[in-house]
């Protein structure tokens, strides 16, 4: 709901977001949604563009094929550059992780996601370091997918 406080950028945003909204609603199976941001920079300026919404399971192709078809990719160059920046992507997701250096890799990946979920809901709902709030969590993380070999001891 506006408020007269809104600004004509909120507003604008808003009703982009609505209209994107209405379009994603009529999109089913598989295929890109309609999404709304700004553009960086001094002056940013409302814009829509279509991505995978990776929210919607069924609407993400899981095959290169289906994705070649869905995204309208004709050649092999184009898929390998599409390739390339998700790897980057990804890569740099994993090294810019604050919580990496917490995680224990031999928990299992569910445990290490749960972690990381945990330890950043406490850190915000009660206002504490990150740090902190790995040092009340992990300690019963770390007993709980402790190896056999260490709790038969």
């Amino acid at each position: 709901m506006a408020t007269e406080a809104s600004s004509p950028r909120e507003l604008e945003l808003a009703r982009k977001q609505l209209e994107a909204d209405q379009t994603n609603k009529a999109r089913t199976g598989l295929g890109k949604r309609v999404r709304v941001g700004q553009t960086r920079g001094k002056n940013p300026q409302i814009i829509s563009w279509e991505a995978y919404d990776d929210s919607i399971p069924e609407s993400l192709p899981t095959t290169i094929q289906s994705f070649m078809d869905v995204d309208g990719t004709k050649d092999e160059p184009t898929l390998v550059s599409f390739l390339i920046a998700g790897s980057n992507e990804a890569a740099y997701t994993a090294a810019s992780d604050p919580l990496a250096e917490f995680v224990d890799p031999s928990w299992p990946a569910d445990a290490q996601t749960q972690f990381r979920l945990v330890v950043r809901n406490y850190s915000r709902g009660a206002n504490v370091s990150l740090e902190d709030a790995v040092g009340l969590i992990k300690p019963g993380f770390a007993k709980q997918f402790a190896p056999a070999s260490q709790t038969t001891a």
